[in-house]
């Protein structure tokens, strides 16, 4: 199978390895990027073009799939020029970046319906949301009443010393993050998500540096917790986060109210380093608890009523937890025809939304609907 690939950037290489992992036929046939990779070559030997516009790879290429992988705030734009052919389209989160984005997406997905898509939502394929999920099904801590959610994320450092800083690219730190979390738990809860309210602060990565600083270049480069001059990082997180064009907050939450009664409280935060990073839920029901937490493996099923606590581990896998290898073998299924997507636009779209409504809960201190 052909692929054809818009954004040639480390996230996309990491997707094409797994899907390459899963079917190692699969070849790159096309490139369309800011960049040019004249050297590049497949494992045939075979030179890969580039080409400067989408229409120009498709007018040249048969593909058998698309891959976008491009910056947040060209999701949209090129998914708009890739639906109508109907190929096959492997799409990077988030899937829109603003409100307006969001709106010409919701259209387009309705009239180019046979298009099938997979969004880059892994978590909800992991074996620990499968597992909760089975745990939740089952009738096992009886129906969901509350949900406590949150994300510390440890290497949140990228966020404001690499390209990501630049709130205007990714969307902020909703769009960044919670897309994944807020896809999975409302996976796990099974119901609409009716309204939300949020918060977010910045409260460490802030400054009054130069725009535009790089840390080998700040006086304080020997003495600054935060510095990668040294480092591994040095290279990819160049800038000094203290400076005073580093976008982004640094912590966020939300309240999120489900059409079946159900609320989710969901945190995250950037800030937190080395084992205090966590990523997972509390799943509460009238029978029991369910705990589970992506960094450690573990799953907890505490029952309420009975002296009996049951415990799962589960291994750390390769690329989200194991959900990447999951997707790319889903969208090499949807290329050939022989599976629907399990990760639909549908629900890239909503997930998207709920960020857009709880950014712009947090800018106007206001509940927002989630009418869709």
């Amino acid at each position: 199978m052909r692929l054809g690939v818009i954004g040639y950037g480390l996230r996309i290489k990491e997707v094409i390895r797994h899907i390459k992992l899963q079917d190692p036929a699969v070849r790159i046939a096309g490139i369309v990027d800011v960049l040019e990779f004249p050297d590049l070559a497949d494992e045939d030997g075979l030179p890969i073009p580039n080409f400067s516009t989408v229409s120009e790879m498709l007018a040249a290429l048969k593909l058998d799939g698309i891959l976008i992988g491009t910056r947040c705030s060209e999701h949209t734009a090129y998914t708009l020029e890739v639906l109508p052919y109907g190929i096959p389209l492997y799409l990077e989160k988030p899937v829109s970046t603003t409100t307006g984005q969001w709106k010409e997406l919701h259209r387009a997905a309705a009239i180019y319906s046979h298009t099938p898509v997979v969004v880059s939502h892994p978590l909800r394929l992991t074996s620990i949301v499968q597992k909760v999920k089975a745990i939740v099904a089952s009738g096992e801590i009886g129906e969901i009443a509350h949900v406590q959610a949150t994300n510390n994320v440890p290497y949140g450092g990228v966020y404001f010393h690499a390209w990501y800083r630049d709130e205007s690219i990714t969307g902020g730190m909703f769009l960044q993050k919670a897309t994944h979390d807020f896809d999975y738990l409302t996976h796990i809860i099974g119901a609409r998500p009716a309204r939300v309210c949020a918060v977010t602060s910045k409260q460490v990565f802030k400054g009054h540096k130069p725009a535009g600083l790089r840390c080998k270049d700040c006086e304080d480069n020997r003495t600054c917790e935060e510095s990668t001059v040294g480092t591994i990082e040095e290279q990819n997180w160049p800038y000094c986060c203290f400076a005073e064009d580093t976008g982004n907050e640094d912590s966020g939450s939300a309240l999120i109210e489900y059409e079946n009664g159900v609320h989710l409280s969901y945190t995250q935060n950037f800030i937190v380093r080395r084992e205090a990073g966590t990523r997972g839920a509390r799943v509460v029901g009238y029978k029991g608890t369910v705990d589970f937490d992506f960094i450690t493996g573990a799953v907890t099923v505490i029952h309420h009523h009975k002296e009996q606590v049951d415990r799962y581990t589960f291994g750390e896998g390769d690329g989200h937890f194991g959900g990447d290898a999951q997707l790319a073998a889903n969208f090499i299924d949807v290329m050939k025809g022989k599976e629907a997507s399990i990760s639909t636009l549908q629900e890239g779209l909503r997930s998207a939304l709920l960020c857009l409504k709880a950014k712009e809960s947090a800018a106007t201190s206001t509940y927002q609907e989630i009418a869709e």
